[in-house]
């Protein structure tokens, strides 16, 4: 479906970015646009890639015309710019807010008057029961998606949502890894604290099961395992053969025990795929009659779907998972 055509990238610098540069370079897409404010990683992306395909706007996604103006003639969207640190998010909700629901929205302004053909919006898991700014500023982007998805039937607006990108920029595994190798105490704020893991290609493929398979206003969930924080420790000890100690240094601003991406409000009308579930979005109207004249009284056989109660790794299982990233084997060589 991407033969001939041509996507664009908000926030494309990030890892996600990256991610699908590395997938569909080689591949017969016509051009991928890069759409970020950090012109410094744009130029390190250029001089990595050296394609004719890759594109490069300088833009901010909180200002609509920068938006627009990079959207013309762009067959598909990936809206992955986003602020998305827990604490800083916490000192800054108004900065969420800009980036994360207001740029959202000037996404998919810019995409619908530009004719797009889909548009994905990329959430979190934080975004499910949200007790942070981070996830409460996301779970409004899902809102404004799935309300926009209503306005327009020549684009077809829906959303992913999935935990923890094992290797991702400003996750945990890399700053593992820096203390390992600087012989410093590993700093964990509950070792049962579980989060959900996936790599970065699985990221891709949950974007790209969307494009393939959402209806207009729908959240694709994928069906991830979790793991404790303390196993996840453990792991990268072993892998770097480290006898690292382990500084305990409690939760920090805005943090949960455990994650979901699934809620059981949403299990309601969620459909199970498979690996995915599919969460449609809710298209009744403001007619608030139906909700005291007619009723839904049966049951849904799903149940909330959340990181304490998904398949939980094991110290062996999560270094077999850690050892396929090529981020891991990078730093394992040097």
């Amino acid at each position: 479906m991407f033969k001939d055509k041509t996507l664009m990238i908000t926030g494309g610098t990030g890892s996600f970015g990256n991610a699908v540069l590395k997938r569909f370079l080689d591949t017969g897409i016509k051009e991928i646009r890069i759409f970020s404010r950090d012109e410094k990683k744009q130029d390190d992306m250029r001089r990595k890639y050296k394609s004719n395909k890759l594109k490069f706007y300088i833009g901010d996604v909180r200002d609509l015309h920068s938006v627009q103006n990079a959207m013309y003639g762009v067959d598909y969207v990936f809206n992955a710019a986003a602020l998305k640190q827990v604490p800083s998010c916490e000192f800054f909700p108004m900065e969420a807010v800009k980036t994360n629901v207001i740029g959202a929205e000037n996404v998919l302004t810019a995409a619908i008057a530009e004719g797009v053909k889909k548009v994905i919006c990329l959430s979190t898991d934080k975004a499910a029961y949200p007790i942070n700014a981070m996830g409460i500023s996301k779970s409004m982007m899902e809102r404004v998606f799935v309300a926009k998805s209503r306005t327009t039937d020549r684009t077809v607006i829906s959303g992913t949502r999935y935990g923890n990108v094992m290797g991702s920029r400003g996750s945990v595994i890399p700053l593992f890894i820096e203390q390992i190798k600087q012989n410093k105490p590993l700093t964990i704020t509950d070792p049962n604290m579980t989060r959900f893991i996936m790599s970065l290609e699985e990221a891709v493929e949950l974007v790209l099961f969307a494009f393939e398979n959402a209806q207009p206003g729908d959240i694709m969930v994928q069906k991830a395992p979790a793991s404790t924080i303390g196993v996840l420790a453990q792991a990268l000890k072993e892998i770097f053969n480290s006898n690292a100690e382990i500084q305990y240094i409690g939760i920090r601003h805005g943090e949960k025990t455990y994650e979901t991406l699934l809620t059981q409000e949403e299990c309601l009308h969620a459909r199970d795929l498979g690996n995915y579930y599919q969460v449609p979005a809710d298209n009744r109207d403001l007619n608030y009659a139906q909700y005291f004249e007619v009723g839904k009284t049966e049951k849904s056989p799903l149940t909330e779907f959340n990181s304490n109660n998904t398949t939980v790794l094991n110290v062996a299982q999560v270094k077999e998972k850690l050892l396929q990233l090529d981020y891991v084997q990078s730093e394992l060589r040097i």
